[in-house]
């Protein structure tokens, strides 16, 4: 899919943020949050499949994808857990389901255990949740992102396309990779990209971590079985965490199991959404 744009806008407290929504507003509201460095691009194949019996929403979160990106913009998870209840909000939704990834998993928890936001079920898939994250080369960026914020632009974008391309486990079909990198191309998105990982605190998780025993709705807790970014031991150990949750591991899929395993994926999704197991 060639043609992924979001056509909505949001001014929010961290900047304007892209979004759109598909499907016949009638129907039981989905919502998808992606990670980092990725964009709502990677759901386009689940957001259309859920579309048939849903009304799904997608946004690119602030400093990512189509959404602004601005010097001195707060991107941090605390802003987005923040940014996330605003929308809700603002589409007056009060118990959507939402399915949420990587990095998209701790905002989705945090706008729940602090800030009241109210779901009919929450799937995770592949969360960043559990102390410790971030890979040694996650934690190098963020604590020389103003060394890193300064290479060749031809050196970035070798760089940014290395990285995405190690969340998938068969790898990335060329088109998608370019997707997912060019936002983070020139200026700007070179700027963005290491801002938003400079940004990165597993603070965040720690404020709630201990809270997820609290979680008293239907959890899925789906991982790639392949997962190289976060060991598929966190997802037995977040399952564990949280009463009644239930995990699906994916198999052959990578972190990006949106790309790896999409087949899978929305086959699992639909079967918690519609309790068909």
């Amino acid at each position: 899919m060639t043609d992924w744009k979001l056509s909505k806008t949001y001014d929010s407290t961290s900047g304007e943020v892209r979004w759109d929504r598909f499907g016949e507003t009638d129907k039981d509201p989905v919502v998808l949050l992606h990670g980092t460095p990725f964009s709502s691009y990677v759901w386009r194949s689940i957001a259309h499949s859920l579309a048939h019996h849903h009304q799904v929403f997608v946004w690119d979160m602030p400093g990512y994808g189509s959404s602004e990106k601005t010097e001195g913009q707060d991107v941090s998870l605390s802003a987005q857990g923040r940014v996330f209840t605003e929308l809700l909000a603002h589409w007056g939704l009060t118990e959507p389901a939402v399915i949420a990834h990587d990095f998209g998993g701790a905002v989705a928890l945090r706008a729940h255990l602090l800030h009241n936001a109210r779901y009919r079920k929450l799937a995770l898939v592949d969360p960043v949740a559990l102390a410790p994250w971030g890979s040694p080369f996650f934690r190098l960026v963020g604590q020389y992102s103003t060394v890193f914020g300064q290479l060749p632009p031809a050196l970035h974008r070798a760089l940014v396309r290395e990285y995405v391309s190690s969340a998938s486990s068969p790898g990335l079909h060329p088109a998608s990779l370019d997707w997912l990198v060019e936002p983070w191309l020139g200026e700007g998105g070179q700027a963005a990209f290491y801002r938003q990982i400079a940004q990165a605190d597993q603070r965040y998780t720690d404020e709630i971590q201990d809270r997820y025993s609290t979680i008293d709705i239907p959890v899925l807790v789906c991982w790639g079985a392949d997962d190289a970014w976060i060991p598929v031991a966190k997802g037995h150990e977040l399952a564990s965490r949280i009463p009644g949750a239930r995990l699906r591991l994916i198999p052959a899929a990578g972190h990006l199991v949106q790309e790896d395993a999409p087949a899978e994926l929305i086959a699992a999704l639909i079967a918690f959404l519609h309790d068909l197991s």
